[in-house]
């Protein structure tokens, strides 16, 4: 396999051992060769081996997907086509248009015909993991991570792969073990990508909408409910907001950004999958005494974020025959046993609010849900810097005024006024002030803590109540930039619309990953005047469309998911994956079907993108400065909600919270 650089001027060969017929053993030539160097060494390749055929042109790719190997011969995914879409300060985000599977076969495996029908099976189910839709990379951006992460964190190789947001780290764990190094390798992500242009008051902005779905237990709507005794929980995705000014590239560039959460309710609950039922009965399926597993999840949730955590859980209150109440009742109980062994500057924030009732009440949800956004992003705040024309040129992950810090800085409530971060403002207008004299320097702004929002499937209520956060932000996004004086925006501006249909998309492509139809946008339709008949007659059919996915494609799509992320792996003499009775083989992430892992044991390792281990076995801290435990006595956010289940006013006062012991 031949590699160059862009420019054709750097040219490397990696060799892919054949002759080993169970191990991968994958070698990079260290020499480096010119153009013209690497056609000789390819024709001398090709005289020596005449006798056997010579070299065969394969095809050209753009990256390795990684490598993967059934009951036969390995495999090689690769890359061959793919398509621009989007760029951060002048880094590329591209999705994958077409992707080949490549064997790599050898002579002496001998294949009878039971390993041949699975293996084709195998390989059939693998390839219904289509590439081409809603994956997504950079070779020079790390677009597994925020960009306040990337900003202020300096980490470089592998550990960008352990990321939970990379899909392919499994697949690429044997190339980049034999090499240790990613440079032929692209870490993919999944979920929701879509950049735009938009202007307000004449100056035009450009806006990126990034969704990052986790692989831990990753999986279908029915197949994966809950939470698992690692603390992950099902349906985790990063939904990131990032907008920046539309300037050359030669000119200092303002960037801000937001980011926050939806999963699965933290609670060992599932549904049955049902062809008789479409909504099935709500089973809270074992009980967690001490809420071990939530507390986790939490833990996890302050490790990649900081504090504060602000839950919004926006489930019925009421209903003839319980089902979402089950589940509220018992939420509630654990956020009040977590909150107990805390300090109070450090509990979860927990906000209960029926948004079905509210809505069939005809109140204007979204300017409710807009006034409970304006109090979850003061506590947070945003994320707001200046990168200069020598940053975004050598690569917007070298931000030379953090690099000289070194990230020795604290970042315990970055976005309050109270001075945390002043000198590190000083010293970066200082740094900056030096180098452009005639350049106006804003202190940059840092996000501490997330809005975590769910409901039941975290798909339709939470994609409404995600958008009211996303235009509040928007605004206070703006208003950081210069765009505008005031920090909000209106429901009836174009801005506003404009969010909401790029919001509305990512809900309908997080839905059909997840549930298998389009989103509910009930909401959203009767916002934009939409004919309440067509509305109706919409939502009906996405609901039957769901039922029918849920029933009889969810399956097949789990088994794929699971042997794509490694979860579960093909062994000769064992059963077949499709011979298994469940998918519970796989929920704790196990490396094969018969390993057994004691989950308390491995907590350490738990905690997905806070505190993975790599080669060396050291720690690498998700976001810098966010390393303290849920537990800890440091300091957080105090005021705010407490651990009791307080409703949202729906008066037109101003909204208040309710405290209770």
């Amino acid at each position: 396999m031949i590699g160059r650089d862009k420019n054709r001027t750097l040219w490397r060969v990696l060799k892919i051992d054949r002759s080993e017929p169970s191990e991968l053993i994958v070698l990079e030539d260290s020499t480096t060769y010119s153009e013209s160097e690497c056609y000789d060494l390819l024709r001398r390749i090709h005289e020596g081996n005449k006798s056997t055929g010579g070299l065969k042109f394969v095809t050209i790719c753009y990256g390795i997907v990684g490598f993967i190997k059934f009951l036969g011969p390995h495999y090689m995914l690769l890359i061959t086509k793919r398509r621009k879409i989007g760029a951060i300060c002048g880094h590329t985000v591209y999705s994958i248009t077409k992707s080949e599977m490549i064997p790599i076969p050898n002579s002496t495996v001998q294949s009878n015909m039971t390993n041949s029908k699975n293996e084709n099976r195998y390989k059939k189910l693998l390839c219904t993991v289509d590439l081409t839709r809603d994956f997504f990379f950079s070779y020079s951006y790390h677009v597994m991570h925020s960009l306040q992460k990337n900003l202020s964190c300096n980490e470089t190789g592998q550990v960008h792969y352990e990321s939970m947001f990379v899909w392919n780290e499994f697949l690429t764990r044997g190339i980049r073990n034999n090499l240790k190094n990613t440079l032929w390798t692209v870490a993919l992500v999944y979920g929701f990508f879509k950049q735009v242009k938009l202007s307000v008051s004449g100056k035009e902005f450009k806006l990126a909408l990034i969704a990052r779905r986790s692989r831990h237990y990753a999986g279908t709507r029915y197949l994966k409910r809950g939470v698992n005794e690692k603390g992950r929980v099902a349906n985790d995705v990063e939904t990131e907001q990032i907008m920046f000014e539309d300037v050359p590239e030669e000119q200092p560039v303002q960037i801000s950004s937001v980011v926050q959460n939806r999963g699965s309710i933290p609670l060992f609950w599932s549904q049955e999958t049902s062809r008789l039922n479409i909504k099935p009965d709500i089973i809270l399926s074992r009980k967690d005494q001490n809420f071990e597993a939530t507390k986790l999840h939490f833990e996890n949730l302050v490790k990649r974020y900081g504090s504060p955590i602000i839950v919004l859980n926006l489930i019925k209150s009421r209903e003839k025959k319980p089902r979402e109440t089950i589940l509220r009742s018992e939420f509630a109980n654990a956020i009040r046993f977590i909150n107990k062994s805390l300090p109070e500057e450090n509990r979860l924030k927990f906000l209960h609010w029926d948004l079905h009732k509210h809505s069939r009440k005809a109140t204007n949800v979204l300017a409710l849900l807009g006034r409970f956004a304006s109090y979850a992003l003061n506590l947070t705040g945003i994320f707001y810097c200046q990168v200069m024309p020598s940053s975004s040129s050598k690569g917007l992950l070298n931000w030379s005024c953090v690099e000289e810090h070194d990230g020795d800085y604290s970042l315990e409530n970055p976005s309050s006024e109270n001075g945390n971060v002043s000198k590190l403002d000083s010293e970066i207008a200082k740094a900056e002030c030096d180098a452009n004299q005639n350049q106006s320097i804003k202190v940059p702004m840092f996000q501490s803590g997330v809005l975590r929002t769910n409901c039941i499937d975290c798909l339709d209520r939470t994609n409404v109540a995600q958008y009211a956060y996303g235009l509040v932000a928007l605004g206070h996004q703006l208003h950081a930039l210069g765009y505008m004086e005031s920090s909000s925006i209106d429901l009836d501006n174009p801005l506003a619309e404009d969010l909401m249909r790029i919001y509305e998309t990512m809900g309908d492509t997080l839905a059909l990953q997840y549930g298998g139809s389009a989103a509910h946008n009930k909401i959203f339709s009767e916002r934009r005047g939409q004919w309440k008949a067509a509305t109706q007659s919409q939502e009906f059919f996405r609901t039957l469309q769901r039922y029918y996915s849920n029933a009889y494609m969810d399956a097949e799509k789990q088994d794929a998911i699971n042997v794509f992320l490694g979860h579960f792996q093909p062994q000769q003499g064992k059963p077949a994956l499709w011979e298994l009775d469940s998918d519970q083989h796989c929920n704790a992430g196990k490396r094969g079907p018969d390993l057994v892992e004691n989950a308390r044991s491995l907590i350490k390792r738990s905690l997905s993108d806070g505190n993975l281990r790599c080669e060396n076995e050291s720690p690498v801290a998700a976001n810098v400065g966010y390393s303290k435990p849920l537990s800890g006595k440091e300091g957080g956010v105090s005021n705010g909600l407490s651990d009791s289940n307080p409703e949202i006013s729906t008066c037109e006062s101003d909204m208040s919270y309710s405290r209770s012991a």
